[in-house]
C-alpha cells in the first residue's frame, strides 16, 4: 500500500507572537512520507503503510519530571497572572483540568535545530501528559496534514515550496514526534486525527501568492474547528474531552486584533459553552531574549532563576494557561 504523504503545518510560537509590524507569522512545515496509524474502528486517518525510520530520539522526557500518583502538595504562589509553582508538570496539568473542559487546545513552540539534546514539547506531552488523559479524552486532533492523493502534484509541490523558507531552522525530528504522539494516543484508546485539506483548499493557497502563509493559517483554524465540533457531537464522546495539538497561535481564546481568523479558540469556546481551555506549553531552555518572546503576556513576570525545578503555571486570562516546564536534566 502506498503511504500517504503528510506535512507538519504548525505555527511557530515566536513568529506567531511577533509585533504586527513584522507581518504575517510563518507556518511550519516538514514534508515527509509517513502516515499516522488509524485508530480502531472508522476514522478520518489513512491506514499506516510502508516503512520509515524514526529520527534519533532525544533524552527521555522523564528526565525532566515524571507524573506521580502521590497526593499533590499545594502549589506555591510565584507572582502575577495567577502564577503557581508545582512540583511536577503532571500536577500543573491536573490543576488546569479542574474546570472540566470539553476541548483542551494545546499549543507549543516547535523544537529548533541544535535543540535535539533537550526533550521537545511534543515528546514531553506524549510521555508526561497523554497517559493522564487516557479515559478522559476521546479524540486527538494533530496539526499534521494528510495530503489527498486526488490533488494535483503541482498543487502540493507549490504549497510545500512556500513552506520551505520558514522551516529551515526547525528540528528535522518534529514531524516524527507528531506521528509518535498520534500513535501513542491510539495505543491509549484516544482516537487520533489528521487535518485533511481539500484540493480546492490547496488551490486557494496557491492563488494567494504572497499571502500563502496567511491562507494556510486560516485554513488550519477552520479545519480544526470543524473537526473538533464534529467529534464533540459523537455519542461515544459524550462527557469526554477532545484534544487539539499544534502551534501556539491557533488555540488562542482571545486572538490579537487582526488575527482572529487564525484561531479556532473563540469558535470552540462558544460551541462548548465556555468549556474550552487554551494551554500553551513552553520548554524553558527554548525561551530567548527577543522581541517575540518579550511580547508574550507572561514573559515580564517569569524569572528563569526562580523555581528552576518547578513547573511554573501562568493564568493570564480565564480559560488561558501557560505552563513552563522545569529545567531539563
Amino acid at each position: 500500500m502506498r503511504t500517504p504523504r503528510t506535512s507538519l503545518i504548525a505555527t511557530a510560537l515566536l513568529a506567531a507572537c511577533c509585533a504586527p509590524a513584522c507581518g504575517a507569522p510563518s507556518a511550519s512545515a516538514v514534508g515527509g512520507s509517513s502516515s499516522l496509524p488509524a485508530a480502531g474502528g472508522s476514522t478520518s486517518l489513512p491506514a499506516a503503510g510502508g516503512s520509515s525510520s524514526p529520527p534519533a530520539a532525544p533524552p527521555p522526557a522523564a528526565q525532566v519530571a515524571a507524573p506521580t500518583a502521590a497526593a499533590s502538595p499545594a502549589p506555591a504562589p510565584c507572582g502575577a497572572l495567577g502564577c503557581l509553582a508545582f512540583d511536577t508538570p503532571a500536577q500543573a496539568l491536573a490543576h488546569v483540568l479542574e474546570s472540566g473542559p470539553r476541548v483542551l487546545a494545546v499549543g507549543e513552540a516547535h523544537a529548533q535545530q541544535s535543540s535535539e539534546g533537550v526533550p521537545s514539547t511534543t515528546r514531553r506531552f506524549t510521555e508526561l501528559f497523554l497517559p493522564a488523559l487516557a479515559g478522559r479524552a476521546s479524540d486527538l486532533i494533530v496539526e499534521l496534514w494528510a495530503v489527498d492523493p486526488r490533488c494535483k502534484r503541482e498543487q502540493v509541490a507549490r504549497v510545500e515550496e512556500e513552506q520551505k523558507a520558514v522551516t529551515q531552522g526547525q528540528s528535522a525530528g518534529n514531524q516524527g514526534e507528531f506521528l509518535a504522539l498520534g500513535s501513542e494516543a491510539k495505543r491509549l484508546g484516544i482516537r487520533p486525527h489528521l487535518l485533511t485539506p481539500s484540493c480546492q483548499e490547496y488551490d486557494a493557497i496557491v492563488r494567494a501568492g504572497p499571502d500563502a502563509v496567511t491562507s494556510m493559517l486560516e485554513m488550519i483554524a477552520r479545519l480544526t474547528a470543524a473537526e473538533a465540533k464534529a467529534l464533540l457531537g459523537r455519542e461515544d464522546a459524550a462527557g469526554k474531552m477532545v484534544i487539539a495539538y499544534g502551534g501556539a497561535l491557533h488555540n488562542d481564546v482571545a486572538p490579537r486584533p487582526g488575527r482572529e481568523r487564525w484561531s479556532f479558540g473563540p469558535e470552540l469556546s462558544a460551541a462548548t459553552g465556555g468549556k474550552y481551555v487554551e494551554l500553551d506549553l513552553i520548554v524553558r531552555e527554548f525561551i530567548k531574549e527577543s522581541e517575540s518572546w518579550r511580547a508574550l503576556p507572561w514573559y515580564p513576570h517569569f524569572d528563569r532563576e526562580k523555581h528552576p525545578d518547578k513547573a511554573v503555571l501562568f493564568n493570564p486570562a480565564p480559560g488561558s494557561y501557560t505552563l513552563i516546564f522545569p529545567r531539563s536534566s
